[in-house]
């Protein structure tokens, strides 16, 4: 079966980003898949200076090694300034084609107003730039503050429905670009 990393790109301590990963990978897990989710919140991670090397960092060889380990990824950003959070950004600029070159990636961003796809969008970007393939489904949660329960699930059964087909597509494309390569 395929193997995925998880990051929230939210330091708050009741994220919503980090719910709907924690969703995500329990969708993923049903359908038979590995989730290792590093929590970015109790990593110790520098500001990227463009540098390879971070020797009084550890968690970032932590970061590069789980990523290098994994067939694919799900990346959850709250929208901020009508973009990706700089602390996604910062994980994701630590890394290099080394760690997400050629794995699959789903996305999810989480607002607090209306959905959109501005974050989400930056994110393909990013990902594209390095080579690695973004599935075409993608969640967006809006209002956040009223789409999770207080037992952390989705309120909305169509989003819940459609976070069932994201899990399915990024198994079964992972599974797909592994298996041929």
């Amino acid at each position: 079966m395929v193997r995925f990393v998880g990051i929230a790109g939210s330091l708050r301590s009741h994220s919503y980003s980090q719910q709907a990963l924690t969703i995500a990978a329990q969708r993923l897990e049903a359908l038979g898949a590995t989730v290792e989710i590093l929590d970015l919140r109790t990593l110790n991670l520098p500001f990227c200076d463009g540098g390879k090397d971070y020797p009084d960092y550890p968690d970032v060889e932590r970061l590069r090694t789980a990523f290098h380990r994994a067939d694919g990824m799900i990346l959850a950003t709250p929208e901020y300034h009508g973009s990706v959070s700089g602390v996604i950004k910062n994980a994701l600029d630590l890394m290099s084609f080394d760690q997400l070159s050629g794995k699959v990636a789903g996305l999810i961003s989480v607002l607090g107003g209306q959905a959109n796809s501005n974050a989400l969008n930056d994110m393909r970007t990013i990902l594209r730039w390095v080579h690695a393939w973004v599935i075409p489904e993608q969640i967006a949660i809006a209002q956040a503050w009223q789409a999770f329960g207080a037992d952390g699930k989705l309120q909305d059964a169509k989003l819940s429905e459609r976070l069932d087909e994201f899990a399915q597509s990024l198994v079964e494309n992972t599974q797909k670009l592994r298996d041929g390569a």
